[in-house]
């Protein structure tokens, strides 16, 4: 007689079925999540989850099951019976990711600065090919991919400290600010100093030094901070 198959055998189709709706959902949110950080949905649009789903070629249940996802990282609300409404940024909100990614940086890099040396020289490595990438885009006036190797830079500073929930929190952080930051790149003088001062955080963690890839880390986002948010007042720029 044959046997039974446990419930919850991949061979079974109610496995195989919720396997594909999983990718499906996976498909959607990440779809959506491009579309938000890259202002297709931009700030303050509100579409039926039906509308947002014909938008991206999928169908209306795993971007609702997406939509979820997306609102528990900030960047949707959804609106029962009204659809799904894309959030806007304020400068205030800017203002708070800066206090946490400011915080999370310099221990990113205290971190990785007390690596064992093979891993440690490693990182560096990465790093700066992450900054040359800055380096080449800048001198070519490539803005947007000055911008993709910044983001690139820091996602490897914040993964290379191998710290999970640290990299959950940075991770929404970064979704909810990268249209702003891309938004305002053709407004802030001193791309460049941001090229030298990943240099610095590069070179301390290569030394091993974890107090200096500390400083290094929060004094480069700091000057950011300062640089970005009088600039948003003087622009005049209330949503992002």
């Amino acid at each position: 007689m044959a046997r039974a198959r446990p419930r919850g055998d991949p061979g079974t189709p109610g496995a195989a079925e919720s396997e594909k709706r999983g990718s499906l959902v996976d498909d959607a949110y990440a779809a959506m999540r491009s579309a938000i950080r890259e202002a297709s949905f931009a700030p303050g649009y509100q579409a039926s989850e039906q509308e947002i789903a014909l938008r991206l070629g999928m169908s209306r249940t795993p971007v609702h099951e997406a939509a979820i996802r997306l609102q528990e990282d900030g960047l949707v609300r959804v609106l029962p019976r009204k659809g799904i409404l894309i959030l806007a940024l304020a400068p205030d909100d800017m203002r708070e990711i800066y206090d946490v990614v400011i915080a999370m940086d310099g221990r990113a890099a205290e971190l990785v600065a007390a690596l064992p040396d093979d891993e440690r020289l490693a990182a560096a490595q990465a790093l700066d090919a992450h900054t040359e990438a800055m380096a080449a885009a800048h001198a070519s006036g490539d803005l947007p991919g000055w911008g993709l190797a910044d983001a690139a830079f820091h996602a490897a500073l914040i993964a290379q400290a191998r710290n999970g929930r640290m990299s959950r929190i940075v991770q929404a952080i970064n979704d909810q600010s990268h249209r702003a930051r891309m938004l305002t790149l053709t407004l802030r003088p001193r791309l460049d100093a941001s090229i030298a001062e990943h240099r610095r955080i590069a070179q301390a963690i290569r030394a091993g030094t974890a107090d200096a890839a500390l400083d290094a880390a929060r004094q480069h986002r700091m000057r950011a901070r300062d640089e970005l948010l009088p600039l948003l007042d003087r622009c005049g720029l209330k949503h992002l």
